[in-house]
């Protein structure tokens, strides 16, 4: 399992929201790049970036700062969310070195498209799934759909996603643990492998995801943990990488 360390962009600054409220954000650094040397150096093996201004708007918005840092390291797999909504804007991301794009609203809203996606940058596409009590949220957590991850996951089975990022917005930003069960769940109800992301507090909480013994999830997302200190990056994987080698 990954241990990834997020870097959420809002006016080209690294910032972590709570709950997904824009208006509810800690700014961490004013320089991004810098911040993505400080994780790479901790050893983290791949990178979350998420342009926040870019969901709202549904176009890319922090674009030159997901290129700078792909460019600084071009040997390290790196994903990008936040507006992408058109085969245009996935294109441009990965000629600019990005390795996995995350279709968030308009897999909900149109998952033909992710279809269409897969089959333009085969083995590039993650889907995320932002979720409120089971049910998928979408335009930067703004609305809240009828659709019920576990089944727009398995929708997505037979499209060949890289990978699903599911999300539970109650526990995002809160450091009160990630929302394990529903994390489980998702990774058996498909094939697809499932990043957990929200809530990751401390050690502990990377603990209880290797303690489900549950092969489908192959990495966990980090953000207020890692700035706040509560969690070292490179304990974390050293700890994921332990479990795995006994096994």
């Amino acid at each position: 399992m990954l241990i990834i360390p997020a870097i959420d962009l809002k006016d080209g600054a690294c910032v972590r929201l709570r709950q997904g409220l824009m208006d509810d954000a800690t700014v961490f650094s004013d320089d991004p790049v810098a911040m993505a040397a400080k994780w790479v150096e901790a050893g983290c093996r791949r990178l979350h970036l998420v342009d926040l201004n870019g969901a709202f708007e549904g176009q890319p918005v922090n674009g030159e700062v997901v290129t700078a840092i792909a460019k600084r390291y071009p040997n390290l797999p790196i994903q990008i969310g936040g507006g992408i909504r058109t085969l245009a804007t996935i294109e441009h991301y990965v000629r600019a070195g990005v390795s996995y794009v995350i279709i968030g609203t308009k897999a909900v809203k149109e998952p033909g498209f992710v279809t269409e996606a897969c089959r333009a940058f085969p083995g590039k596409v993650i889907v995320g799934l932002d979720a409120k009590d089971g049910f998928v949220a979408t335009d930067g957590w703004a609305e809240v759909s009828s659709v019920q991850a576990v089944d727009l996951a398995r929708r997505f089975e037979a499209d060949g996603v890289a990978a699903i990022v599911y999300t539970d917005i109650a526990k995002d930003g809160m450091m009160q643990g990630c929302n394990v069960e529903a994390t489980v769940a998702l990774a058996n109800a498909s094939r697809i492998p499932v990043i957990a992301s929200g809530g990751i507090h401390n050690i502990g909480d990377i603990q209880k995801l290797l303690d489900t013994n549950t092969p489908g999830i192959v990495g966990a997302i980090t953000g207020r943990a890692i700035y706040e200190g509560t969690l070292d990056v490179a304990e974390a994987q050293a700890l994921c990488d332990l479990k795995y080698k006994d096994e």
